[in-house]
């Protein structure tokens, strides 16, 4: 059974589910996830975990994410980017000093209403079910965090630039609200993630592309945090669910290996000792 992940470059028009499903034909695989959904306008690196690599995945759905991103002022659609209906449609007369003062008003923490067309949940189902049946659903805004902002190019109505964000921020999100604030109106018109984690979209294969060869393995994932290397009997005891009591200095995850050297688990201290956080 192969373990690990594959870093896949989406094609615009297929969704993150059927590039999960394409892996799994080509592979013959069993389980594979991917870590933070593209919409199918997008394309750009999309990460999938591949069989016991799947146990390890809510560690990098917390990761960071880059993106470039094109907006076009002027039009606002119901689905917040070009695949939506549009709900309005006016002149632009914004100076580039303007868009970019309300472009980096983003950066930093703030809170963000989701689009009304996303797959979060609402009571058990995803609000864009909601929204394809005329419902309202609204959902609280969200602490987000832009890190970054840069190679701003504006050739209007396109608004074109590099954006690094925290997990669970919405570029349609930026889009909307950049049209708002600029009072003409805007939605997300093209985007491609050009990193997450530690990886970059040129790491990454095409489905047709991709083989065995690219798989990485799960502990090349991790290779930022320290390791923690087990005896015989703490290993068995370790991966039985025990708490060890080792000399470890802080409670950040570690990379733990058993006496043969094999990476096993994602540990952490805690107060009642050192214990397994993920299995591998």
């Amino acid at each position: 059974m192969i373990n690990g992940f594959f870093l896949i470059n989406k094609n615009s028009g297929i969704t993150s589910a059927g590039v999960v499903k394409e892996i799994k034909k080509k592979f013959n695989l069993k389980k594979v996830g991917h870590l933070g959904t593209l919409d199918p306008l997008a394309s750009g690196l999309l990460i999938l975990a591949i069989n016991k690599a799947t146990k390890l995945a809510s560690l990098l759905l917390e990761s960071h994410k880059s993106y470039l991103a094109e907006v076009t002022l002027g039009i606002q659609t119901d689905t917040d980017d070009a695949e939506g209906k549009i709900l309005s449609s006016m002149p632009v007369n914004c100076s580039s000093d303007a868009i970019k003062k309300e472009l980096n008003n983003f950066l930093g923490e703030s809170l963000q209403v989701p689009p009304v067309y996303s797959a979060l949940k609402h009571e058990g189902r995803p609000m864009y079910k909601y929204a394809r049946e005329g419902i309202s659903v609204k959902k609280d805004a969200r602490k987000i965090n832009i890190h970054e902002l840069k190679n701003i190019d504006i050739k209007l109505p396109k608004v074109i630039f590099d954006i690094s964000c925290s997990k669970g921020t919405y570029i349609r999100s930026i889009a909307r609200d950049l049209g708002l604030n600029l009072g003409c109106g805007a939605h997300l018109s093209g985007l491609v993630r050009t990193g997450q984690h530690q990886f970059l979209l040129e790491d990454s294969r095409s489905i047709e592309d991709v083989n065995i060869e690219n798989l990485i393995a799960p502990e090349k994932i991790f290779e930022h945090l320290d390791q923690v290397y087990l005896n015989k009997i703490d290993s068995k005891d370790f991966l039985n669910g025990c708490k060890l009591q080792l000399e470890i200095k802080n409670n950040l995850l570690y990379r733990v290996y058993d006496d043969s050297r094999n990476f096993i688990a994602i540990g952490k201290k805690t107060d009642e000792g050192f214990q397994h956080e993920y299995l591998v």
